[in-house]
């Protein structure tokens, strides 16, 4: 493995005093990691460097032609140190992500040394609060400059860290839901089941109107008979109907969430039992009408767990369950969290103890 270079910033931040005010996403560390890609040379150029602008041509093809993707995960204050989750899970899916796009695959192994050595260099700044973490933003750029609709030849990785909170301010209390049924947000075929920025520059349209409306996330549905349920804006979606776990199958349009994943292993494990089959809008709202779904939950790496007290399409709002948090969102979520920050035993082997 080629050997990451160190370069000291002049100067560093003041650290956030008051953990309670992180928010999410807007407050970045003193550092970040770089590593540069060209045809020729292959992955080089690895450095932990200080966080700072990049200086980029107006005809960069990234900004034109849309090959740019991200990944996003977590680091933990854990009981006994620092905790990452699953972190080859999304460097794969990082790569699955770069070769759909006609990217150059990741080079796994470097960026994952590349994150170790960045968070042990920014290990201060992972927050001790309870619910608090170190959210970690992996992103790829294409970087030629050109006009023209074709791959680039050179492309940029960066990792950049940033102190939050809760994802969502109000805490873990169940949110709404609004069901996008004229916009779609992707096809099977397409670049749905990627975390390209493209697909999240199709959701925020919908977002917006949403927002609008005093809805919390959207809903997609298929973009083809615009029936079958996807996904959430930023999350996997999940239902318990007839007692069981049951979530959209894997077709090629929704993204393969780690969180999602971990859920329909869990969910075993916990004495639930777990299916993945297509599910109706029609269904949805019927069920929780007549009482058979008693919860519904958004699973991902910002929020974790997120219950979902209500859904909305076309102006009618049911009510999911009680419109509470239900036993089997809250036991997910407090399993998910104990593994992640060492509370609870990971049988799974999905928590890697950093030495730093």
């Amino acid at each position: 493995m080629q050997e990451i270079k160190f370069v000291k910033a002049a100067s560093l931040k003041e650290k956030p005093k008051d953990q309670s005010k992180l928010g999410f996403g807007k407050i970045f560390t003193d550092y970040m990691f770089t590593m540069e890609y060209s045809s020729k040379e292959g992955w080089h150029n690895a450095q932990v460097k200080p966080y700072q602008n990049l200086s980029l041509d107006p005809a960069t093809t990234f900004i034109h032609y849309g090959q740019a993707f991200f990944e996003g995960m977590k680091a933990y204050n854990a009981v006994d140190g620092v905790r990452l989750f699953r972190p080859k899970d999304n460097f794969a899916r990082a790569t699955r992500s770069a070769e759909r796009l006609c990217m150059p695959a990741l080079d796994e192994e470097l960026a994952l040394e590349g994150l170790k050595k960045l968070l042990a260099v920014e290990k201060d700044w992972i927050p001790t609060a309870p619910g608090t973490s170190l959210y970690i933003r992996p992103c790829m750029i294409a970087t030629d400059v050109f006009l023209g609709v074709h791959a680039s030849d050179t492309y940029l990785f960066f990792i950049i860290l940033s102190p939050v909170g809760a994802y969502y301010a109000e805490g873990l209390k169940p949110i709404k839901i609004y069901v996008e049924d004229e916009c779609v947000r992707a096809v099977r075929g397409g670049i749905g089941f990627t975390k390209a920025a493209a697909n999240y520059a199709a959701s925020i349209f919908a977002g917006e109107h949403a927002a609008q409306k005093g809805y919390s996330q959207v809903l997609w549905l298929d973009g083809v008979e615009r029936k079958y349920i996807e996904e959430v804006g930023a999350m996997n979606m999940v239902f318990v109907i007839d007692g069981k776990i049951v979530t959209p199958p894997l077709r090629g349009s929704i993204l393969p969430g780690v969180t999602r994943d971990s859920v329909l292993k869990l969910g075993p494990k916990l004495g639930y039992e777990v299916e993945e089959r297509p599910i109706t809008i029609d269904e949805v709202m019927e069920t929780a009408k007549n009482g058979r779904m008693s919860e519904a939950f958004g699973c991902g790496t910002a929020a974790v767990i997120s219950p979902v007290g209500a859904f909305c399409l076309e102006g009618e709002e049911v009510t999911v369950g009680d419109g509470g948090i239900g036993s089997v969102s809250m036991k997910l979520y407090e399993t998910l969290t104990g593994i992640q920050y060492g509370r609870v035993p990971d049988d799974m082997g999905w928590s890697m103890k950093l030495d730093i």
